[in-house]
């Protein structure tokens, strides 16, 4: 499963609860008028290597993680994220690493080499990927490619946000991370683009990532259900009527479940942006009667 999979990425927020000092704030880039533009990066995480190469640093990434897949043609390597290795990591010779956390000291331990780090941690709002693409294109050299991604993508978010119908109220959604029931909260970084498309999630409470149960969804009976589970276990509307009780379900019986590519929605880089305009489409699609009390 990517390192920033749905199941992953609930356990990364979790731990970043704990690890304050590790996930609270994304790290201040290299400083690159003091410094030349690193010629040799390596990433550490999928999110990571898609914003070195959507900010135009692809020509500059010498290897990535063994679990970065796009874009296509990313220089994969056995490098892992989970448990970063420093010294398999500068056997590549690096003068820039980027990855999501300090995991094992890598920061200390690529520091004592002479090896910029950059810790990008887990964005929790649409304006935390804004602001991680522009720290980037900082650390990069590509400033004004990162401004200009930015504003594309804001411009693009206005104009799917202003094609959206009006619902008086927001229609109600199950978002399953895997088959084992678990979701997410409006409190997420997922949440928020939900909330911003018109939607509001069943599930609700302190953890952002819940595991629920069938009885309760089914008692919430969704106006639509998104199943991001679909890649790592095979999960498809289909199969989701076919368990027990749940061809009542409002979103099955009227044909609003949807497999979503799990990749891009559990991924805070810029392709967000796809997954909003597809999540639109959906919403879209779907009359506001259903959403009456």
């Amino acid at each position: 499963m990517p390192l920033d999979s749905p199941r992953l990425l609930a356990a990364a927020i979790t731990a970043c609860a704990v690890l304050a000092t590790a996930c609270g704030a994304v790290d201040d880039a290299p400083d690159t008028a003091a410094t030349d533009t690193p010629s040799a990066i390596v990433s550490l995480s999928p999110v990571s290597t898609e914003l070195l190469y959507a900010v135009g640093a692809g020509d500059q990434v010498i290897a990535v993680d063994d679990q970065s897949d796009y874009p296509a043609g990313v220089p994969v390597t056995e490098l892992s994220g989970y448990t970063p290795n420093v010294e398999a990591i500068l056997g590549y010779e690096p003068d820039l690493v980027v990855a999501n956390a300090d995991t094992a000291d890598l920061v200390a331990g690529l520091e004592q080499a002479g090896v910029e780090t950059l810790i990008l941690p887990a964005a929790t709002t649409l304006d935390d990927t804004y602001a991680q693409i522009e720290q980037v294109g900082a650390a990069t050299g590509h400033v004004s490619d990162a401004a200009e991604l930015v504003a594309q993508m804001r411009t693009e978010v206005d104009e799917i946000l202003a094609g959206l119908p009006e619902h008086e109220v927001p229609l109600r959604y199950y978002h399953e991370l895997d088959n084992t029931y678990y979701s997410v909260t409006d409190d997420t970084y997922i949440g928020e683009i939900f909330s911003m498309l018109g939607l509001t999630s069943i599930a609700t409470g302190e953890i952002g990532y819940p595991q629920l149960s069938s009885e309760f969804i089914l008692e919430e009976n969704p106006d639509v259900v998104f199943l991001a589970d679909g890649q790592c276990c095979g999960v498809t509307p289909e199969n989701v009527a076919q368990r027990a009780g749940w061809n009542e379900l409002t979103a099955v019986r009227d044909g609003h479940v949807y497999v979503l590519d799990e990749d891009i929605a559990s991924r805070w880089g810029p392709r967000v942006v796809d997954l909003m305009r597809e999540v639109a489409r959906i919403v879209t699609g779907i009359p506001a009667a259903q959403t009456a009390p």
